[in-house]
């Protein structure tokens, strides 16, 4: 451990000692030295040093015993994100060494006892007695199952959590400590997210990325500690999925169903769950392009890029199909329907530009139902389908309309993205509503290939400095109230322009804002460090 001195021991007069550690900020517990840091709230150590990325609590508990006053008080670890409490301690701290293991209590964590000792270069001893510089994984405890603590005394780590995933990312706290020969520092962690979701979003549909690169940004989405990896697999440009019950869409590159089985279980390796997208009913251009007898056609007859006709039975058919059939390939519990931009809504009069639609509405709904009504009963009844497969779901902001009467499913979650829509609602709109909602902001969280429209590529700095889960809509936030209501956010890639970059340049230019968003969405304070800091400790982790 740097900075790590030996003083020779000899007698010292106890009342003198008792003076010392008390201008020193040292706790005596039954005649042993012990040290508590106590941070303060927006500031980093006492020292200066600011060695935690996050805004620190103040940690509670009793001392701690450590082995000597020889050595200085502990720093909080610097990781990405940072935790949420530290509580220091004088001691050598842990690094991995020849000999040295990772134990478990109980088989449930054999996973992530392999992974961590594979990552470290340990042996792993399975479901035993820890012993001298071993790391031992355990589950105790109730509440959030995200949550853990890891505790480096005695030449030892112990990583315990209510929940298989929050012993997970105390692995992963574990592992950023010693990167590049590091320590672990003497002390206790005690971490949790601020936020349950934390999301990154591939459009696979627009271009085609290979298997072994999700695979990538899945480890890489493991180690920052995300919990979704959401998969936009069908749009007008393609369907890159095989499927056995519409073989007649599937785009010439895609992935097969072993090579999505392959991500999924990674997935799930890492605590991260799989959150598919089959928009509808607009974007289902490569649908519509293998069966043209239900692309919605206005009055004149013309074609409607993207769209079905929600009027006709053959296209909820084929929708539903392909529901029920990746329910199976995908058993995450949440479902993304999408909902957005269906072109007859975009329409300066849906009811005489689609007289088909206004018809089917009025019939199904009633004489004064319009377009918006229908769109919202399909999707509502593409909700239906998922939910008897057991999944939570959402739908795009978007796709919750205000001409409606109908009402969207009072479950369905709302992905706010943008205020830029036709008939555009806040999202304190969803949010009065009582409505759950998801942060996608396009101004911050939308990584557009090619830049069209009014799209920039976002950067960390920008996420780091400017963003928080409640800047919903453009950069400015909704009231606090809101803030249990908002479950988390989600940093999406798009491939609107698919040529312009290549995968590897997709995985360099979200580098910075993946780290930036994850630091974010674990703990949404002012962080600490400047993002030169920031920027220069992912340097250092890699």
């Amino acid at each position: 451990m740097t900075g790590r001195r030996q003083v020779p021991e000899g007698k010292t007069h106890v009342r003198r000692t008792r003076l010392l550690l008390a201008t020193t900020g040292i706790v005596v517990a039954g005649g042993v030295a012990a040290a508590v840091t106590l941070w303060p709230s927006g500031g980093g150590s006492p020292n200066g040093a600011g060695a935690s990325v996050g805004t620190s609590a103040a940690s509670t508990g009793s001392a701690r015993s450590v082995p000597s006053r020889s050595y200085p008080v502990s720093q909080p670890p610097r990781t990405i994100p940072a935790v949420s409490r530290f509580t220091a301690a004088r001691g050598p701290g842990w690094r991995p060494a020849s000999g040295h293991r990772v134990v478990v209590d109980n088989a449930q964590l054999a996973d992530e006892g392999r992974l961590l000792a594979g990552e470290l270069g340990m042996a792993y001893g399975g479901r035993t007695r820890a012993g001298a510089g071993d790391v031992e994984l355990g589950l105790t405890g109730s509440g959030n199952q995200e949550s853990y603590t890891l505790t480096v005394t005695n030449g030892r780590v112990k990583i315990t959590g209510p929940g298989e995933a929050g012993v997970f990312y105390g692995t992963r706290t574990l592992k950023q400590e010693v990167h590049g020969g590091g320590t672990a520092p003497e002390g206790v962690v005690n971490d949790a997210p601020a936020k349950p979701r934390r999301g990154f979003m591939l459009d696979i549909a627009r271009k085609y990325y290979t298997a072994g690169w999700i695979e990538d940004r899945i480890r890489e989405l493991g180690d920052l500690k995300y919990n979704e990896l959401g998969l936009h697999f069908s749009d007008d440009q393609g369907f890159r999925i095989e499927s056995s019950s519409h073989p007649e869409i599937v785009s010439k590159q895609h992935l097969s169903k072993a090579d999505v089985k392959r991500i999924v279980d990674l997935a799930a390796s890492r605590h991260i769950t799989v959150v598919p997208e089959i928009d509808s009913p607009g974007h289902l251009g490569a649908v519509i392009a293998a069966h043209p007898d239900i692309q919605l056609r206005n009055a004149s007859g013309v074609a409607t890029r993207g769209a079905v006709d929600i009027s006709k039975p053959a296209a909820a058919k084929i929708v539903d199909d392909l529901l029920n059939e990746f329910s199976g390939v995908f058993p995450g519990a949440y479902w993304h329907l999408g909902g957005d931009e269906y072109l007859a809504l975009m329409a300066r009069n849906p009811a005489a530009s689609y007289p088909q639609l206004a018809a089917a509405a009025r019939a199904r709904f009633g004489p004064k139902a319009g377009v918006a009504d229908l769109a919202t009963g399909w999707l509502n009844d593409r909700a239906n389908v998922m939910r008897g497969h057991g999944r939570t779901m959402r739908a795009w902001n978007d796709g919750f309309y205000r001409a409606s009467s109908v009402q969207p499913a009072g479950d369905l979650e709302a992905a706010y993205w943008t205020g830029k829509e036709l008939g555009a609602r806040p999202p304190t709109d969803y949010l009065g509503a009582g409505r759950k909602v998801i942060n996608y902001n396009d101004e911050y969280l939308y990584y557009v290939l090619g830049q069209p429209q009014t799209f920039v590529y976002p950067t960390g700095q920008r996420i780091y400095e400017q963003w928080t889960p409640r800047v919903l809509r453009g950069t400015t936030a909704v009231p606090a109230r809101y803030d249990g209501q908002i479950l988390g956010g989600v940093f999406a890639v798009w491939s609107d322009r698919p040529t312009a970059q290549t995968q590897d340049q997709v995985a360099a230019g979200i580098r910075m804002p993946l780290r930036a968003t994850a630091q974010k969405l674990w703990d949404s304070r002012t962080p600490s460090l400047s993002w030169t800091q920031f920027k220069a400790l992912a340097g250092r982790l890699g």
